[in-house]
Order: structure tokens, then C-alpha cells, then sequence
């Protein structure tokens, strides 16, 4: 592999959602921050939607890493569960004992003496869940009878979904229109501009043990940023790809010709349909209107000089 070629000590570009790697800019810290505030406020639900791949699962393993021991947490990653089998992956989550085929009702029951325990410890309970603008509508509204449970001062569970863009659609629908109007605090993910896309990656590359300025070339980087449309998860593929290219060329720096070759390889961005020249439409433009500054002055000065002669 090429980390000793590039004196690595990890590799800088898994997707793998590490929170070693999580960047306190570029809008996360943002995200972040508002979690934290909302948690700490006590509501109910709060919501984060991004598009696929834009960091949404990194962001929610970096906010129960940092809710310190004052939080337990509980955290679902498969949307496609019925009422019931919410309930026992939140129940497996709390560490609760329960009976095989307990009715839906022993459940909420065992999650709620669970959650006055957890309340007169002193701790507040947070549940994150993934991917839940692929959940069923009875399961959210589930979801909402759990956040009916509290005393008088505050709720005995908070809840954190995060979905993609579809998830606005879904709650949308009349059905659900109750657990819409709890949500208190929402936040968008956004995809990287170009500054934050070279920062990003340079940030990761340190993370990994990079000693040195650079290991990518500005033009590279540019470029990686067009053809991944900022977004992180495609951001870390190619920059993997073009690393692995340039290793096997024996180049210490990854140049704008592996990018292309990593982009290439890549299915997703086989799919944006580039400018004619590429990424040298811009300085091609710039070339030719130059040469055509000069050729005029030229005339200019010409058609004077022959001004000159005429009588």
C-alpha cells in the first residue's frame, strides 16, 4: 500500500465513519453545535437531513461520542423496522431484559421503567437514528408515543433523526404530522465549496501523519472538488484512487492527470457530464482571449505606422 511511500501512518481516506477524522469546520462543527445546544435544551426531536453521503452518519457517531457520561445513548442504524421491533432494538440498546414475544405494551413498559431509572441517576437518554426517511410511518408514529414520556421538568427521551432529503417529504404526510410539529431544531448538511473541499482533504492527510505541505496538487484538488460535487464520501474515493495512482507511478504528489484516472475508475462521476475541454476550458479561454489582446494591439500599431506614411 502507499503509506510508507507517502510516509503515512493511516490511511487517510476510509469510508469508514471515523470520528478521528471528523473536521471542526466546514459546517459539522456547525451541525454539531446545534445538537448539542438542542440536546441540552431538552427537546423532544431534532432533525438533520443531508444527501447521501455527505457525512451525516460520521456527524452522529462524533455527537454520542461526546455527550459524555451525563448521556446514555441508543443508536439504531436500520430504518426498516416495525413497531415492535423498534422497541427491542431500543430495548437491546438500554441493556433491558425482556420476555421472547413480548406484546408492544410489556415493552414500553420495560423502556419506561428503564428511563425513570436512567432520570433519578441523573442522566438523560438520547436515541440517534439513521437512514429514517426509509422507516414505515407506524413506526415513526411509535417513535412519538416514546417521546411522551416525561416529567414535569423535561423528557426521558430525546430523539435525533437523521435522514436524507426525502425524510422532509415523509413527514409531510398528514399521518405524521404530530411528530412533525415536535421537531425544535432541524439542520441541513450541505456539501463542500472548494475552499472547504481542499480542507477537508488536507485535514484527513494530517489526521493520517502527513509531514509534509501537500501530498495533491492545487489543480487536483480543483478538480477532485468538480467532478465529487463536494460531496465527502465521493471526495474520499477518489482521493484514495488518485493516491493509489500515483504511487504506482512512483510520484510523490498526486498531480491532476491521477485525479483524472481515479475519476475514470469511478462510477458516480462517470455520470457528470463535463465542459468540453475539462478542467482547462477556463485557462484555455484565458490563453485565447490574451492572443487576441495582442494580435489587435498588433493592428493597432500597424494600421498607425502605415497612417504615418500615407500622405
Amino acid at each position: 500500500m502507499y503509506l510508507e511511500h507517502f510516509n503515512l501512518k493511516a490511511l487517510p481516506f476510509t469510508i469508514t465513519p471515523d470520528t478521528e477524522f471528523f473536521m471542526n469546520r466546514a459546517g459539522y462543527q456547525d451541525a454539531l453545535n446545534v445538537l448539542v445546544v438542542a440536546l441540552r435544551s431538552g427537546e423532544g426531536f431534532i432533525k438533520v437531513v443531508g444527501e447521501v453521503g455527505v457525512g451525516k452518519t460520521l456527524l452522529c457517531r462524533k455527537l454520542l461520542k461526546s455527550l459524555g457520561d451525563q448521556a446514555v445513548s441508543a443508536y439504531i442504524h436500520n430504518p426498516y423496522l416495525k413497531p415492535e421491533s423498534l422497541l427491542y432494538a431500543i430495548a437491546d440498546e438500554l441493556e433491558i431484559e425482556y420476555e421472547a414475544n413480548a406484546t408492544q405494551y410489556a415493552m414500553l413498559k420495560h423502556i419506561t421503567d428503564r428511563l425513570m431509572e436512567h432520570y433519578r441517576d441523573g442522566k438523560t437518554v438520547v436515541l440517534c437514528l439513521d437512514e429514517v426517511q426509509a422507516m414505515p410511518v407506524e413506526t415513526l408514529e411509535t417513535l412519538r408515543l416514546l417521546t411522551n414520556l416525561e416529567t414535569e421538568k423535561r423528557k426521558l427521551i430525546q430523539v435525533v433523526l437523521f435522514g436524507q432529503p426525502e425524510l422532509d417529504d415523509l413527514l409531510e404526510q398528514p399521518s405524521v404530522r404530530q411528530l412533525r410539529q415536535r421537531i425544535t431544531f432541524s439542520y441541513r448538511l450541505l456539501p463542500l465549496n472548494q475552499v472547504a473541499c481542499k480542507a477537508y482533504i488536507r485535514h484527513r492527510l494530517v489526521v493520517a501523519g502527513m509531514s509534509r505541505k501537500d501530498l495533491f496538487s492545487g489543480q487536483a484538488v480543483d478538480y477532485l472538488h468538480q467532478v465529487s460535487r463536494g460531496i465527502p464520501r465521493l471526495i474520499n474515493i477518489l482521493c484514495h484512487k488518485a493516491l493509489m495512482v500515483a504511487w504506482g507511478e512512483g510520484d510523490t504528489l498526486v498531480r491532476l492527470r491521477h485525479a483524472r484516472h481515479a475519476a475514470r475508475d469511478t462510477i458516480e462521476t462517470q455520470k457528470i457530464k463535463q465542459p468540453l475541454f475539462g478542467y482547462w476550458f477556463p485557462l484555455l479561454g484565458r490563453w485565447l482571449f490574451g492572443g487576441l489582446a495582442v494580435i489587435t494591439l498588433i493592428l493597432l500599431l500597424r494600421a498607425g505606422e502605415l497612417k504615418g506614411l500615407l500622405p
